[in-house]
């Protein structure tokens, strides 16, 4: 959802803020980007992670992706313009 926000590939980071919003730990955090980059869908470097392969990723995760952005973008549309 970040990516949609900042209309970019490279996502300003980082493992700890990652664990923190997810509530894990940041060794969890590092496992699953080791493994996200290991099958090419990531890149990262220090303090930021680039998508490497959008489509990849989305089918990887979960279908709640998909729920979470149709979500999102039903409450977060744009009000109709006054008359």
């Amino acid at each position: 959802m970040l990516r949609h926000q900042l209309q970019q590939d490279t996502l300003p980071l980082t493992h700890e803020f990652l664990a923190e919003m997810l509530g894990v730990q940041r060794s969890t955090v590092s496992v699953v980007i080791r493994t996200l980059q290991t099958a090419g869908l990531i890149r990262q470097n220090r303090g930021s992670i680039t998508v490497t392969d959008w489509e990849g990723l989305e089918e990887t995760a979960c279908e709640c992706y998909g729920r979470v952005m149709d979500l999102y973008r039903r409450l977060l549309r744009p009000a109709p313009a006054a008359r």
